[in-house]
């Protein structure tokens, strides 16, 4: 098992087998020293969204819940960077995380919610987790999830 395998399991986290595509895209692209993963939302290790995790935040969705949300959608970004690379200690650097909150017009903790990925990101990769960060509200996502995260990784 890996070093970041390791850590995986010490946090109890079993990455799930990686989700196929919806529609016209693919879930990763590697070029060069770079790989870019489709957003991922907040599918639990069933392949469903948890009712917690589903809706908007500001209305149906409690911010510790979008929390968890983002650490889920996360975990599905690890999962598909899994399926690119093959092992994830070949990680040198988390580069960019983008978020996508499903909220209110006037729902302001985007970033707060979004602090769900990017905590497991420097929990699992350490110093080489922190990375650059955009996080935007918007007016829906795919199934009414609350969180979708995309990522892009430099690797060895």
């Amino acid at each position: 098992m890996s070093t970041v395998e390791d850590r995986l399991a010490k946090a109890g986290i079993t990455l799930p087998p990686a989700a196929a595509p919806v529609a016209n895209y693919v879930p990763f692209v590697r070029t060069g020293n770079l790989v870019i993963v489709s957003g991922q939302i907040c599918l639990g290790a069933d392949g469903k969204i948890a009712s917690a995790h589903k809706g908007k935040l500001g209305k149906e969705v409690e911010e510790a819940a979008g929390r968890e949300a983002a650490r889920a959608c996360a975990i599905n970004v690890l999962a598909q960077l899994k399926a690119a690379i093959g092992d994830l200690d070949k990680v040198v650097r988390v580069v960019r995380l983008g978020g996508f909150i499903n909220s209110t017009p006037d729902y302001g903790a985007v970033p707060q919610v979004m602090n769900g990925a990017s905590d497991l990101m420097v929990e699992i990769f350490g110093d080489a987790g922190r990375h650059a960060r955009s996080t935007i509200g918007v007016a829906q996502l795919p199934l009414d999830a609350a969180v979708e995260v995309e990522g892009m990784f430099e690797i060895a």
